[in-house]
C-alpha cells in the first residue's frame, strides 16, 4: 500500500523539525569554533533566518480546507508550530548578534562564554534524548522546549500582562474559565475577539477581549525591581516586602479595572453585549443646538453673507420661492428585529432610532429621532408607528423625511439605535448605541438607488471604527461556511427595515419650501412650510433694506424653533391646527395669505402661553415622571392656558424677556 501523502500542516511540522536540528548543529559549531571564526556561521545563520521566515509566512497561509484528511484542533495545532518557528527566531536572532564582529568587554565574553556552554550542554543533552526516545518523545520534548524558550522570550521582550475584569466560564472546549481579577498572559490576539491566554498555573484557552484589561508596563518594572531589591535583604524584612509587594499588585489590578470605559465595565459585567458604545449621535445633540432641527429652519446665508442660500421670494406669486434638493425623500422605519437586549443590570427609559445624512465621515443634517414600541414578548424586535385612536404623537411616528443637498458621492443615511438607560446599582443614566446602519443613497454612477424597502444589518461599535457584532454570540469563532448554515445565520443578525418612497406631489411642493438640508418627521412639514413663509414676510418684505439688522419684533420667528426640539408642544400644535382648520371654508384653506394669519393666531393663543408658563417643566429627554406633568399641562382641560388665562393674577408666568418676542438674525442665520 502506498504512503500516505502528507497534508500540509504536516509538512510544516517536518521543516520546523529540520530547521530545529539545523539550528542545533549551527550553535554546536558556533561553541566548537569560537566566534572568531564566525563568517561562514553568521552567512548559515541568515540563511536559516530566510527560511524561517518563509515557513511562518506559509504556515499562517494555511487553511483546513486545504488538508486531505481531518485533523482535530487543527488552529491549536497551527498555534503551536507558530511557537515553535518563533522560538527558534529568537534563537537566531540571539546568535546573529553573538556573531557581528564588534568587541565586547571581557564580563561580556565571560557571560557569552557561559551563556554557550549551558547552550551545548542543552544541545548535547537534547541529541541524548532525541537517540533514545521515538518519534512522539522528540515532538513533546520539542514542544517542552519551545514553550520554555517563549516564556524566556516573552519576559525579555516585556509583554504585557492583563487582568480579568470579570469571571468567565468557558462554555466549549478550548474556553479557558477565570476568576475575576485573575492575571493572565496573552500568547495570541484573534481578530475574532477570542484570545488565547495562559494562567498562572499554565493553563491555555480561549478568553473574550472584553473581559481582559492591560496592566501598564510600568507597573510591572516595578514589581520586578522590588522583587530583585527583596532578595538581597534578611528573611525577617523580606517577609514583610512580600506583603507589601502583594498590596501594590492589587493596587494595580484595582487601577486596571477602575480606568477603564463605563461601556467596558458594563460589557464585562455581562450588562450589555459586547457590540454596544456610548451613543455617537446623543452626544453630538447634547453639545449644543448645532444638529437639531431648531438649527437647520432657520435661513441659511450665502457664501458672500450679503443675501440668504436656501430662502428666496418669488416675485410673480408673493410666496417663498420653491427649491429643489439633490435628496427629498420620505423615509418608513418598519422594524428593527434581532437588536440584543440589555442585561438585568440597566432599567431602559428608552429604545429610538436617530437618523441623519452621512458621508461617511461627517454628519450634514440635523438629527432626527424616533422613538420605538417594545413588546415585552418579543424583547429583541422593535415596532414604530403604533395603532392609535388619537392623534399618533411625532416621537412615534416612523414616517419621516429627509432633504440634503451635499455632492458627496457617498452620500446617505446613518441610522443609529439607541437606549436610554439607568443603572439599577449606582443610578447612573446614560446613552447607548446598540449599532448601527447606513444606506448608501447613490450607486457608483451617480443615480439614485432604487426606492423600495430594504433590509439593512445593524453593525456594532460606531461608524467611525471597524465592523464590530452587536452581538457576538451570532458570530462566534468557528462558524460554519456552508450555503445552509449562512441562511441560518443571516436570520440571527439584527436587521433594519426602512422603506425609501418619493413624497406626494403636494407633500413634495411643501418640502420644496424648506431648507436644502433637513430632516423630521412627515406629519409636520405643513406647519414647517407655513413657518418659511413668515420668515421669508419677516426678512426679505417687512425689512427697511436688505443690510438691515435690527431685532424684529416678532414673538412666531423667536420662539417657534425651540418648539421644533420639544415633540410634546408640536403634537400640542398639530392638534390645536387640526381642530382650528376644520373650520376653515375650503377657499380659505389654499389662501396662502389667510394661513399664515390663522398659523399665528392658533400658536400665540395655544402653544406660546405653554412654552412660559411657570409651571411647565423643562423638557427632559426620557423622563417619565417630566413628560406625564407636562402632557398633564397640556392636554388637561382645567389646566389649559391661553392668552387670558396668562394675563389673569391667578395664573404665574416666566418673567419677561426680550427675546421671547425679539427674532435676531445675526445669531439665527448661518452659513
Amino acid at each position: 500500500m502506498a504512503p500516505r501523502k502528507k497534508g500540509p500542516l504536516q509538512t510544516v511540522q517536518k521543516e520546523t523539525d529540520d530547521i530545529k536540528k539545523r539550528v542545533d548543529a549551527l550553535v554546536r559549531d558556533v561553541n566548537r569554533l569560537g566566534v572568531s571564526e564566525g563568517t561562514e556561521s553568521l552567512q548559515r545563520c541568515s540563511e536559516l533566518q530566510n527560511t524561517v521566515t518563509a515557513t511562518l509566512e506559509r504556515l499562517k497561509k494555511l487553511t483546513k480546507a486545504e488538508e486531505s484528511a481531518p485533523i482535530g484542533n487543527y488552529e491549536q495545532l497551527k498555534r503551536d508550530e507558530e511557537e515553535r518557528l518563533r522560538a527558534q527566531q529568537d534563537r537566531l536572532k540571539a546568535l546573529a548578534q553573538k556573531l557581528q564582529p564588534e568587541d565586547n568587554s571581557t564580563e561580556g565574553e565571560e557571560d557569552s562564554a557561559e551563556e554557550d556552554s549551558e547552550e551545548e550542554d542543552e544541545s548535547q543533552e537534547e541529541d541524548e534524548e532525541d537517540d533514545v526516545h521515538n518519534d512522539k518523545t522528540k515532538e513533546d520534548a520539542a514542544d517542552d522546549e519551545v514553550d520554555e524558550t517563549a516564556q524566556n522570550y516573552t519576559a525579555r521582550k516585556g509583554i504585557r500582562t492583563y487582568v480579568a475584569l470579570s469571571d468567565f466560564t468557558g462554555e466549549e472546549e478550548g474556553d479557558l474559565t477565570v476568576q475575576k481579577g485573575a492575571v493572565l498572559r496573552v500568547l495570541q490576539k484573534n481578530e475574532d475577539g477570542w484570545w488565547l491566554a495562559q494562567d498562572a498555573k499554565g493553563n491555555k484557552g480561549l478568553v473574550p477581549r472584553n473581559y481582559l484589561k492591560v496592566i501598564s508596563p510600568h507597573d510591572q518594572g516595578r514589581d520586578t525591581e522590588e522583587e530583585e531589591s527583596d532578595e538581597e535583604q534578611g528573611d525577617g524584612k523580606k517577609i514583610a516586602e512580600d506583603k507589601q509587594r502583594t498590596l501594590q499588585n492589587w493596587d494595580t489590578i484595582r487601577r486596571a479595572v477602575t480606568e477603564i470605559d463605563a461601556t467596558d465595565v458594563l460589557s464585562a459585567m455581562g450588562a450589555i453585549p459586547p457590540g454596544f458604545r456610548t451613543s455617537t449621535l446623543s452626544r453630538l445633540l447634547e453639545e449644543g443646538t448645532s444638529y437639531r432641527a431648531s438649527h437647520y429652519i432657520q435661513p441659511r446665508l450665502s457664501q458672500s453673507e450679503l443675501c440668504f442660500k436656501d430662502l428666496q421670494m418669488d416675485p410673480d406669486t408673493g410666496k417663498v420661492h420653491s427649491r429643489s434638493s439633490r435628496v427629498c425623500l420620505t423615509v418608513t422605519l418598519w422594524s428593527c428585529r434581532m437588536i440584543p437586549p440589555p442585561g438585568v443590570g440597566l432599567q431602559v427609559l428608552s429604545r429610538h432610532i436617530r437618523f441623519c445624512a452621512f458621508n461617511g465621515t461627517e454628519v450634514l443634517s440635523n438629527i432626527h429621532t424616533v422613538r420605538a414600541t417594545y413588546n415585552p414578548t418579543s424583547p429583541k424586535t422593535w415596532s414604530f408607528s403604533p395603532r392609535m385612536s388619537n392623534m399618533l404623537p411625532c416621537l412615534l411616528d416612523g414616517d419621516c423625511f429627509i432633504r440634503c443637498d451635499s455632492d458627496s458621492p457617498e452620500l446617505g443615511i446613518l441610522f443609529e439605535l439607541g437606549i436610554t438607560y439607568i443603572r439599577n446599582s449606582t443610578g447612573e443614566r446614560g446613552d447607548l448605541s446598540c449599532g448601527w446602519a447606513f444606506l448608501k443613497l447613490f450607486d457608483e454612477n451617480g443615480a439614485l438607488i432604487p426606492l423600495r424597502t430594504y433590509e439593512l444589518t445593524v453593525h456594532g461599535g460606531t461608524p467611525y471604527e471597524a465592523e464590530a457584532d452587536a452581538d457576538a454570540t451570532s458570530t462566534k469563532r468557528g462558524t460554519s461556511t456552508g450555503v445552509l448554515q449562512q441562511m441560518l445565520l443571516s436570520r440571527k443578525l439584527p436587521k433594519l427595515i426602512v422603506k425609501l418612497k418619493p413624497p406626494k406631489t403636494r407633500v413634495r411642493e411643501q418640502l420644496n419650501l424648506l431648507p436644502d438640508t433637513i430632516t423630521g418627521c412627515l406629519s409636520t412639514v405643513h406647519l414647517l412650510s407655513l413657518y418659511r413663509q413668515l420668515l421669508a414676510d419677516a426678512l426679505l418684505l417687512d425689512r427697511v433694506t436688505m443690510q438691515n439688522a435690527d431685532l424684529i419684533c416678532n414673538a412666531v420667528l423667536a420662539t417657534f424653533p425651540g418648539v421644533l426640539d420639544q415633540s410634546d408642544l408640536m403634537d400640542a400644535f398639530r392638534k390645536l391646527w387640526t381642530e382650528s382648520e376644520s373650520n376653515l371654508k375650503r377657499s380659505e384653506k389654499k389662501d396662502i395669505t389667510v394661513l399664515k394669519k390663522h398659523f399665528e393666531s392658533v400658536y400665540m393663543s395655544g402653544v406660546f402661553p405653554l412654552l412660559h408658563s411657570a409651571e411647565m417643566p423643562v423638557y427632559f429627554w426620557a423622563d417619565e415622571n417630566t413628560e406625564n406633568q407636562r402632557a398633564r399641562l397640556i392636554y388637561s382641560p382645567e389646566h389649559k392656558i391661553s392668552r387670558e388665562t396668562m394675563l389673569s393674577s391667578s395664573h404665574t408666568h416666566q418673567a419677561f424677556d426680550i427675546s421671547q418676542v425679539s427674532y435676531d438674525l445675526l445669531t439665527s442665520a448661518w452659513r
